[in-house]
């Protein structure tokens, strides 16, 4: 059974569904009713679930996880991401996402072009991240560096990413599977 907890971190509700080894999705933000509600979203439709209160250990660490990277810290993504039930397309992007290390964001663009497609087909794929903000869809800007669109809302990922800032100054490559995808320094975000 999937099962839902959710609790207050540093003054936001970081929520989690997990079922045996497998986180199922994620979610933040004020309000704790939207906070599940739209983690219900990304969970299988018509399969069980329960909300507890009671943390097993995979809970406790998926949520610490969250509130750690909303913090800026680095978090190491060594969960079992449920992402089977994922169209293919979306689990490529996601896969090519959580590759982008803290200090760097990358564009829909560079996104699109590491992963195939085109950069609204990425837009759309970060909109419906089931693991936000552990697989980070904050990191994907526009092409001209402006923040663009978050669920959270822009303000909230402009602080992530000045929490996440480490001065780096050069844009550079990383290889994700035959392909090469370019990630830029966080300070590149535009600040208007």
């Amino acid at each position: 059974m999937i099962v839902v907890y959710c609790r207050e971190i540093g003054g936001l509700w970081c929520a989690a569904a997990v079922e045996d080894d497998k986180v199922l999705a994620t979610n933040f933000g004020f309000d704790e009713k939207r906070v599940v509600n739209g983690l219900l979203v990304s969970l299988p439709y018509n399969v069980p679930f329960q909300v507890v209160e009671e943390m097993s250990p995979l809970a406790e660490k998926v949520l610490t996880s969250v509130g750690l990277m909303i913090a800026g810290k680095d978090v190491s993504l060594d969960f079992k991401f449920e992402i089977a039930r994922l169209p293919t397309y979306s689990r490529r992007v996601l896969g090519f996402l959580a590759k982008v290390p803290v200090g760097y964001v990358t564009t829909y663009g560079a996104l699109a072009e590491a992963a195939g497609g085109g950069a609204r087909a990425v837009g759309n794929v970060m909109a419906s991240n089931p693991f936000a903000p552990l697989i980070p869809c904050h990191r994907v800007v526009r092409s001209d560096f402006s923040i663009g669109g978050y669920g959270g809302g822009a303000e909230v990922k402009r602080a992530i990413l000045e929490r996440e800032d480490r001065g780096y100054k050069e844009p550079t490559k990383i290889k994700v599977g035959g392909s090469v995808l370019s990630v830029f320094p966080v300070g590149f975000v535009r600040k208007d």
